[in-house]
């Protein structure tokens, strides 16, 4: 079993809540549910092989794809069961894919978190732009892109004037750098201002 697994595993107890997953163990195994499910009897819910876990995933209840799958739209009524550590390690990672690798390297003294400036300075393409926008600006564009209300995972970068996510807005799994859903909104927000005339300029920090 890998580390960032085994360590998972040591903190489930008897149970804990990934996202939107309610995660109990189940004698040598592990029951798998939405956590809004969680006073529903077994037969009440669609039971789902580890390998179906994926498809469900993709879409939401009205049949949208997702293509954020640390939004808070995964799809209510099914059970998964694990018989053992990795078929855990396969159903976290079709529900949310890197999630526990991830977890595992927030918990390190020195996380690998990358701010929104390092990511913008990179870029060399069309998301270049992302660099004109000022923090002020940055911060407002994170604060939208990334409420609770579009996704889960708890931001630990951030931008100057802006404080990470605290633990009990969010969900246990860890956001380590901007996304390119975040780059992408972004890079709309620097168009909008570049067209409406304002100065866009190089932002240093």
């Amino acid at each position: 079993m890998n580390p960032d697994l085994a360590a998972f595993i040591e903190a489930v107890a008897e149970e804990v809540v990934f996202g939107q997953v309610l995660i109990r163990r189940a004698g040598r195994g592990f029951e798998l549910r939405h956590v809004a499910d969680r006073q529903g009897g077994a037969e009440t819910l669609q039971r789902l092989k580890v390998e179906e876990l994926r498809a469900w995933a993709q879409l939401t209840e009205r049949g949208g794809f997702r293509p954020l799958k640390s939004a808070p739209d995964l799809r209510r009524g099914w059970r998964a069961t694990a018989a053992d550590a990795p078929a855990l390690g396969l159903c976290l990672n079709h529900l949310y894919p890197g999630a526990v690798a991830d977890w595992f390297a927030a918990q390190s003294d020195c996380p690998p978190v990358t701010s929104y400036r390092e990511v913008a300075t990179r870029q060399t393409g069309m998301y270049r732009i992302t660099t004109m926008l000022n923090d002020p600006a940055a911060g407002a564009v994170i604060c939208a892109c990334c409420h609770p209300d579009s996704c889960l995972k708890r931001r630990l970068w951030s931008v100057e004037g802006l404080r990470p996510d605290a633990p009990a807005d969010k969900s246990m799994i860890p956001c380590l750098e901007p996304c390119v859903i975040l780059l992408e909104f972004a890079r709309k927000a620097a168009r909008r201002q570049e067209k409406n005339g304002l100065a866009v300029t190089p932002s240093v920090g």
